[in-house]
C-alpha cells in the first residue's frame, strides 16, 4: 500500500534544538536597528517535509527577508484545540513528541529584532504515519453512583494504551445482549473515567459496560457489566426550617415531611451552601460532599425510610449567613418554611 511519507528521507545536516522560550538576537543586529526598524519580515516559503516517523517530523520552508535581519522563525503545532510553540533561527526544525495517527497544523512565521511578525504565514496539515498496532485493556467494570430517578453517574478504572486513548464508549446492554452506545469520553485532555447517563425511566433497572477506543481506532474488550435500579419518581415533600442566627453564623433545624403518597426508602439531601461557609457541626444525616453552591447530606440508616406523612428532623451548625435553601430531597424539590 502506498504511504504518503514514503521517499521523504532525513538530512544529514544536524538541525536547530527547539525550545519553548529560547531568545536570539541576530548577528549585526544592534540595539539602535531594532529601535529604529519598523518594517516586517516577508513572509516564511511554504512549509516542506524533510523527513517523518511515528512520533517527529523535520520541516523547512524558504527563508524570510528582512532589512535589518530575521533573528527567529516560532513555528506552532496545533491538534484540535490544542497546541505547542517552538522556536528556531533557522529555516528548519525537528519536532519531538508528537503522536502516531494524529492530524497536525504546522505553521511558521518571522520575527525580527525589533519584534516585527511577517504576515500572511505558511501552514500545513499532515496526519503523522500510524504507529500502534496494540488495543487497550479492557476498562475496569464500571461503579454507578449518584443514583436518580433519571440519571445515574458512571464511573471506572482506566485502560492501559501503548500510545493514546482517543475515547471511553459507553454501552447500554438491552435484551438479548444488544449494546446501544449512551455515552462517549474524549480523552483530550485526557484524564476523565466517568460520565452522566441521563434520559433514563425511574424505578428501572439497566446494565451498562464500557469499551476504550485509541487513537488508531483499536476497540478494547469490554468491560465487566455494571446493573443499576433507578430510583423512583422525585418524591413531593416540605422543610420546615428553625434557625438560630448570630454574627458570624448559625444553627439551623430542620423538619423534612414526605408529602407524596409512597415511602421514601435512603434519601440525599441538597441545599444552598457557599463556598466561603465551613461547617461546623451535623446532626440526623452525614455529609455526601460539597462543591461552591450547594452541601449534599445523606441519610445515616436508621432514619432513611420516611413514610408518607412522615418527618424526619436533622440540623447544622455553619458559618455565615446563608441558611438552607433550595432544599431537594432526591432530586425533588421541598417547599421551605421558615419558623
Amino acid at each position: 500500500m502506498h504511504h504518503p511519507f514514503r521517499g521523504i528521507r532525513s538530512r544529514a545536516a544536524a538541525l536547530a534544538v527547539c525550545t519553548l522560550t529560547t531568545t536570539l538576537v541576530a548577528v549585526g543586529a544592534t540595539p539602535a536597528y531594532a529601535v529604529d526598524d519598523t518594517e516586517r519580515p516577508t513572509a516564511p516559503g511554504p512549509i516542506t517535509v524533510v523527513a517523518v516517523d511515528t512520533t517527529w517530523i523535520e520541516l523547512t520552508w524558504a527563508a524570510s527577508t528582512d532589512n535589518v535581519g530575521v533573528v527567529r522563525y516560532p513555528v506552532g503545532a496545533r491538534f484540535e484545540d490544542f497546541g505547542a510553540q517552538y522556536s528556531t533561527d533557522t529555516n528548519s526544525i525537528r519536532i519531538t513528541g508528537l503522536r502516531p495517527s494524529r492530524t497536525y497544523t504546522f505553521s511558521v512565521w518571522a520575527l525580527d529584532a525589533a519584534g516585527n511578525s511577517s504576515v500572511s504565514n505558511p501552514t500545513l496539515r499532515l496526519t503523522m504515519p500510524p504507529g500502534d498496532d496494540q488495543p487497550p485493556s479492557a476498562p475496569g467494570q464500571p461503579v454507578a453512583y449518584d443514583v436518580a430517578a433519571t440519571l445515574v453517574w458512571l464511573r471506572w478504572a482506566h485502560s492501559v494504551e501503548n500510545v493514546a486513548l482517543e475515547r471511553y464508549e459507553v454501552f447500554r446492554v438491552d435484551a438479548g445482549g444488544a449494546l446501544t452506545r449512551v455515552s462517549e469520553v474524549y480523552q483530550y485532555p485526557p484524564g476523565r473515567n466517568s460520565t452522566q447517563i441521563s434520559g433514563l425511566a425511574p424505578n428501572t433497572t439497566y446494565t451498562f459496560v464500557v469499551q476504550a477506543r485509541d487513537e488508531a481506532g483499536h476497540l478494547s474488550p469490554l468491560s465487566a457489566s455494571v446493573t443499576v435500579t433507578t430510583l423512583p419518581p422525585p418524591p413531593s415533600c416540605s422543610v420546615r426550617s428553625t434557625v438560630g442566627q448570630w454574627s458570624d453564623g448559625f444553627v439551623a433545624r430542620l423538619a423534612v415531611t414526605n408529602t407524596g403518597t409512597t415511602p421514601i426508602d435512603g434519601w440525599t439531601m441538597r441545599w444552598r451552601f457557599y463556598a466561603g461557609q465551613q461547617l461546623r457541626s451535623l446532626w440526623g444525616a452525614e455529609v455526601v460532599d460539597r462543591d461552591s453552591s450547594y452541601l449534599r447530606v445523606r441519610d445515616v440508616r436508621h432514619n432513611a425510610l420516611i413514610p408518607p406523612g412522615g418527618t424526619v428532623s436533622l440540623g447544622v451548625v455553619a458559618s455565615g449567613s446563608q441558611t438552607p435553601q433550595e432544599v431537594t430531597v432526591n432530586g425533588g424539590v421541598c417547599a421551605v418554611a421558615d419558623e
